[in-house]
C-alpha cells in the first residue's frame, strides 16, 4: 500500500489550523486520520478510529491530560478537530482496575469526562486507545489484514507467521471494556510490539508521532498485501452463464420489490438500490461457490450494521425467462428472511435482554453475470452497502486465495449487531413518510413541479425531476435535494418517457410515485380552432399522461408493491373557460384517465388520483398574463389572484401539498382534490 504522507501537505495543514488555535499534534492527528480514512481498503463508512493524547483546558480554565479520539458519526476521510472529542484521561485509566463495566456505563463514563459536554460520543474503542501508553494510536479494518485474520482455527498461527514478533495477537472479543483490558494486557506482556492484530477484526498501530504511527500502519498492511499476493492460488472457477443476460435495469424493479417489507393492508417499507459492477466484481460473482461464500458472513463484525449477517447470492438471470427469475428471487429472499429470523430467535434466547428484531431483508444482492445491488432505505445507505460489498469481495477473495474464508461466527456477530447502544441509536432514527420511495415528476422544472419535487424530497423521497429543459430539471433537482436527479425529456415522445423511467431505475432501482404534471395551455375558440393545434394539445395534455402512466404501471407490476399515479388536471377539466377548449378538453380526458387507472389497477395496489388547481403563478399563468387579465377585469393583481371564496392566493406549494396528500393517502383512489381557494363553478357534481 502506498504511503501518502507528504511533509509539505502536513505542514500546510498544521499552519492552517494554527491560525484557528489548534495545536500541532492535534492538526497532525487530523492529517493522518484523513489519510487513513480516504483509503477504502483501510477504512469504510465509520469503521476504524484514531487518537492522540494531549493536554486541554476545560470551561473553567483547569488543565487536564486528555485523549482526543474519533467521535461517533464522524467520517475519518473528512474529519475536523472537533471530530476528535477530548476526554479526561485519568478517569479512563482508572477504569482499567474495574472487574467489569457495562456498555452503558462505559459510555456514561466517557461522556461524563468530556472537556466539551457538547461533543459527540467518543468511539466505542476509546478505552483501548486510553489503555495503550503511546501518544498516537491508529486502528483500521484493512481488507488485506482481514484476509489473514478471517481464517479457521489456525488463524493465530498464520497471524504470527505473517506479521512476526513485532505485532501482538489479540483473540476476538467484542469491542468495549473487555477488549480494551485484554489488548492492554497483551501489550504489557511485550511492550516492544509496534501494534496489535485483532483476530476477525482488524489492526492497531501506535507510536509517539503521527507520522510513525501512520508509517507502521502502512508497513504492516503492505506486509499483509504482499503475503496474499505471493501465496495466492486462484480460488475462482468460472460458472456457465445464460446465453443472454438482461440489462441490470430489467431486473432492478423486481429485486427491489422482493426486498420490500410487507406490513399488510397495502403497506410497505421500501428500499432503493445502487448497482455496482466491474471486471473484478464479475470475476468473483461469476465463480463457483458464491452462495457458500456469501453465507459465511461479513469480513469484519462492524459491517453487520451495514449488510446484516452478510450478502445474499442469487443465480444468474436469463433474459429470456425473467418471469421465472422473479419467482426465484422471491424464493431466495424468503429463505434469507427465514434464516435471519432463526439467527435472531436462537441468539436472542440466550439471555433475558429484551430486543426488537431488525428487518430481516438483505442489504447486498450478488447477481452473477451482472454485478451487485446495494440496498438501503436511502440512496446513501444503498451506496454504503455497495461500497462495503466491494471491500467484502476483496477481503473474501484474499482469504480464499491463501486458505479458507472463516469470519466471525454469527453467534458472536449477534452481540454486535444487537448491541444495546446500537439498538438505542436505531430506535431514535425515525424515517420520514416517503423514506425509501422514488417519485418521478414531469414538468418538474415548472412552478408546481419544482415545488412538488422539493416537498417530496423533504419527506424522504428520492425524486426524478423530468422536464423538457434538462438544465432546468437538474437545477430543480439540486434545489429539491436528497439525492434527487434531473432528466431532460419531451413527454410527447414515448421514447423520451421510456428513457426517463430507465434513468430512475438505474439510479434508484424503481419508481413508486408518479406526478404527471407536464402541460401547456393553448387558446382559441373551439369552433374556429385549427385541427393541428388541438391535436398538439392532446399530445401534451392527454397522451403524454397516458404514456407516462403506462410506463409507470409496467414498473409497478414488476415491483409488486402498488404505486401512486397522480395527475395534474386543472380546473379547466370541470369548469371550461372561453377560448380554452384546446386546453380543457384533453385535461377533462386526463381526469377520466386517472379514474380508468384507478378502476383497472386498484387490484394490484395502484392508486390513481387527480389534482384540480386554478390560478397558480407558473409557466401557464405568467406574470404578464396575470397583469393583462387583472387589468381587463378592472382588478388589482392581488384581487385577481385572490378571486375565490376564501379570498386567498393559491401557490404552487399549496398544489404540492395536495399531491403529497395523495401520495400518503393509503385508502384513497379515483379522487379529485381541488386547490383553488374556492370556486363553486369548478366543484365536481
Amino acid at each position: 500500500m502506498k504511503n501518502l504522507w507528504n511533509d509539505t501537505d502536513a505542514e500546510a495543514l498544521v499552519a492552517a489550523y494554527a491560525e484557528k488555535g489548534v495545536e500541532r499534534d492535534l492538526a497532525l492527528r487530523v492529517y493522518t486520520t484523513r489519510l487513513l480514512g480516504g483509503e477504502p481498503r483501510l477504512v469504510l463508512h465509520g469503521g476504524g478510529n484514531t487518537s492522540v493524547k494531549l493536554e486541554a483546558t476545560d470551561l473553567v480554565g483547569d488543565h487536564w491530560p486528555v485523549l482526543c479520539v474519533k467521535g461517533s458519526g464522524w467520517d475519518m476521510g473528512v474529519i475536523e478537530p472537533q471530530g476528535l472529542p477530548a476526554v479526561k484521561l485519568a478517569p479512563l485509566l482508572k477504569a482499567r482496575a474495574l472487574e467489569s463495566l457495562s456498555d452503558e456505563d462505559m459510555v456514561a463514563l466517557q461522556r461524563a469526562n468530556l472537556i466539551d459536554p457538547g461533543s459527540p460520543n467518543p468511539s466505542v474503542e476509546t478505552l483501548l486507545h486510553a489503555f495503550l501508553p503511546h501518544k498516537f494510536v491508529d486502528h483500521t479494518h484493512s481488507t488485506a489484514v482481514l484476509a489473514i485474520v478471517d481464517q479457521g482455527d489456525d488463524s493465530e498461527a498464520l497471524i504470527r507467521k505473517v506479521f512476526g514478533p513485532k505485532m501482538g495477537y489479540v483473540p476476538y472479543i467484542k469491542p468495549g471494556f473487555d477488549l480494551a483490558k485484554a489488548a492492554a494486557e497483551i501489550y504489557d506482556q511485550d511492550p516492544s510490539v509496534e501494534g496489535l492484530i485483532l483476530d476477525k477484526h482488524g489492526i492497531f498501530t501506535f507510536a509517539e508521532t503521527a507520522k510513525d504511527a501512520y508509517d507502521l500502519m502502512i508497513r504492516y498492511v503492505t506486509v499483509a498485501e504482499d503475503y496474499v499476493a505471493q501465496n495466492t492460488t486462484n480460488p475462482l472457477v468460472p460458472i456457465k452463464l445464460p446465453k443472454r443476460l438482461p440489462d441490470p435495469a430489467q431486473i432492478a424493479p423486481l429485486l427491489r420489490g422482493a426486498v420490500a417489507m410487507r406490513h399488510g393492508e397495502g403497506r410497505f417499507d421500501r428500499m432503493v438500490s445502487d448497482f455496482r459492477t466491474s471486471p473484478t466484481i464479475l470475476e468473483f460473482l461469476n465463480a463457483e461457490g458464491l452462495e457458500r461464500r456469501a453465507a459465511r458472513g461479513v469480513s469484519t463484525p462492524d459491517l453487520s450494521i451495514r449488510i446484516k449477517t452478510g450478502p445474499m447470492a442469487l443465480p444468474a438471470p436469463d433474459a429470456d425467462n425473467l418471469d421465472a427469475y422473479a419467482e426465484t428471487v422471491k424464493t431466495h429472499v424468503a429463505d434469507y428472511v427465514a434464516k435471519y429470523t432463526r439467527y435472531f430467535e436462537e441468539n436472542d434466547a440466550r439471555d433475558d435482554v429484551k430486543r426488537t428484531m431488525l428487518d430481516p431483508m438483505p442489504r447486498l444482492l450478488l447477481v452473477p453475470g451482472l454485478g451487485m445491488f446495494g440496498l438501503g432505505r436511502t440512496l446513501k445507505d444503498a451506496k454504503i452497502a455497495s461500497d462495503v460489498g466491494e471491500m467484502w469481495i476483496e477481503a473474501v477473495r484474499g482469504a480464499e486465495a491463501i486458505g479458507d474464508f472463516r469470519p466471525l461466527a454469527k453467534s458472536d456477530l449477534f452481540e454486535l449487531e444487537y448491541w444495546s447502544l446500537e439498538q438505542a441509536k436505531l430506535a431514535g432514527n425515525k424515517p420520514k413518510p416517503l423514506t425509501g420511495q422514488v417519485a418521478l415528476v414531469t414538468g418538474g422544472a415548472g412552478a408546481i413541479g419544482a415545488a412538488t419535487a422539493k416537498l417530496f424530497a423533504s419527506q424522504g423521497a428520492h425524486v426524478v425531476v423530468v422536464d423538457l429543459d434538462a438544465e432546468k430539471a437538474k437545477e430543480a433537482a439540486k434545489v429539491a435535494g436528497n439525492g434527487s436527479i434531473g432528466v431532460g425529456a419531451d413527454v410527447t415522445k414515448p421514447e423520451d418517457i421510456a428513457a426517463a423511467f430507465e434513468q430512475a431505475v438505474r439510479n434508484y432501482g424503481g419508481v413508486d410515485i408518479v406526478v404527471s404534471n407536464a402541460g401547456a395551455a393553448f387558446e382559441g375558440g373551439i369552433g374556429e380552432l385549427d385541427d393541428a393545434l388541438l391535436r398538439k394539445s392532446f399530445e401534451l395534455n392527454f397522451f403524454s399522461h397516458q404514456n407516462v402512466a403506462q410506463a409507470a404501471v409496467r414498473i409497478f407490476k414488476q415491483q409488486g408493491t402498488g404505486g401512486a399515479l397522480l395527475f395534474n388536471t386543472s380546473k379547466q377539466a370541470v369548469n371550461p373557460g372561453p377560448k380554452f377548449g384546446a386546453y380543457g378538453i384533453p385535461k377533462a380526458a386526463t381526469l377520466f384517465l386517472s379514474r380508468q387507472y384507478a378502476l383497472e389497477y386498484g387490484g394490484i395496489g395502484v392508486r390513481a388520483n387527480a389534482v384540480n388547481a386554478d390560478r397558480i403563478r407558473s409557466g401557464l399563468l405568467t406574470d404578464e398574463m396575470i397583469a393583462s387579465r387583472s387589468k381587463a377585469r378592472g382588478l388589482s393583481e392581488k384581487d385577481y389572484m385572490s378571486g375565490n371564496l376564501l379570498g386567498l392566493e393559491v401557490t404552487a406549494e399549496h398544489v404540492a401539498q395536495a399531491f403529497l396528500h395523495h401520495a400518503l393517502a393509503e385508502r384513497t383512489t379515483a379522487d379529485v382534490t381541488t386547490v383553488d381557494g374556492g370556486n363553486i363553478a369548478a366543484t365536481l357534481r
